[in-house]
């Protein structure tokens, strides 16, 4: 078995010619501008397949974002001179990997940048729809609300509740961090078990079975990589295995959820709530979510932070300096050919 770690990487004789796809953090594109013959996207228009296509015809490297879909076709249409994606995000579903691998083009992207500020993000919904946040704000905002009353608008108390944690990775660790401060029960699925030693930090308890760590949450939120294997990891028949009035919470992928499921679960009242801040068909969101109380939709804004923004900029700015000087970028991702 190859891998593309095994592709040579030369020094590039030329001032890269980079072509950027959205409009990033002014320091980003000035920095951009003194380094590369860089091509900006100042009107932070979306790529069309058209465009994205004309632009792998035209750069070495290209710097797209998770809502540029990089497909097989795209990547082995690709010109000659393009060797490196260096992608704007931790995620790279949004790309062909094996095409890309074929073609010599390395990939690069920008892992561990937002970690804190997606699961910041996770927190807000955990505590929110336990609480009724959303349905709060809205009555305010209708001018409906009579005051307090002792059994107005009831929510559920997060000390002693499980929060069922389906990938523990660096974000999923970081929810369990500040989760354990409310005095949530931590228990979490994952590929693989993490040491004794990292458990004991965050108080966390493995389950090995999916569908059993489901069955026991009061809260499950979803902090896994997209991937044929998770596409509806959570589909109609896990849902049924959720408590009744579970909340479920997914700031990773739309694709994660059997969408039509969990409308399905929210509409009964089995689920008592979702926070969601991915959608299967982005920037779309289904308007019967809009209308369901006590679900919150956020406009994927998990790493909507000034420093997280601007320090992606510059890891994707030092991957491209690495790779034009002849080294292996930092953040290569590697895959394994077949």
């Amino acid at each position: 078995m190859a891998s593309d770690a095994a592709t040579p990487v030369k020094p590039i004789e030329h001032t890269p010619r980079v072509i950027v796809t959205r409009h990033l953090m002014p320091s980003v594109e000035t920095r951009m501008s003194e380094l590369f013959e860089a091509t900006l996207n100042t009107e932070d228009a979306p790529y069309s397949r058209g465009q994205l296509a004309d632009a792998m015809q035209r750069c070495d490297v290209l710097v797209p974002t998770v809502t540029d879909r990089l497909d097989a076709e795209l990547i082995e249409q690709a010109g000659e001179q393009l060797k490196l994606i260096s992608s704007f995000g931790a995620g790279t579903d949004h790309i062909a990997l094996e095409a890309a691998a074929k073609r010599k083009i390395l990939v690069t992207n920008t892992p561990g940048v937002f970690t804190d500020d997606t699961a910041d993000i996770a927190m807000e919904m955990i505590i929110g729809i336990p609480r009724r946040v959303r349905e709060g704000v809205s009555l305010i905002r209708r001018g409906e609300w009579s005051g307090w009353a002792p059994s107005a608008l009831l929510g559920r108390k997060l000390g002693g509740k499980v929060l069922g944690i389906v990938g523990m990775g660096r974000i999923g660790q970081a929810v369990a961090h500040r989760a354990r401060a409310f005095g949530l029960e931590i228990a979490y699925h994952n590929r693989k078990r993490l040491p004794e030693a990292v458990e004991r930090i965050f108080g966390a308890r493995y389950v090995a079975d999916l569908d059993t760590l489901l069955a026991e949450a009061d809260i499950v939120t979803l902090h896994c990589p997209a991937s044929k294997d998770t596409q509806h990891l959570i589909d109609a028949r896990r849902i049924e295995l959720f408590k009744d009035g579970a909340c479920l919470i997914n700031t990773a992928r739309g694709d994660l959820v059997d969408q039509e499921a969990m409308i399905d679960a929210l509409e009964c009242g089995r689920l008592a709530g979702a926070g969601l801040d991915v959608y299967p068909d982005e920037p779309n969101v289904d308007p019967r979510l809009l209308k369901i109380p006590n679900v919150m939709t956020l406009p994927h804004i998990g790493s909507a932070t000034r420093e997280g923004r601007e320090d992606s900029g510059h890891k994707v700015i030092a991957n491209i300096r690495m790779w034009a000087d002849g080294h292996r970028p930092p953040d290569q991702v590697l895959t394994a050919l077949r």
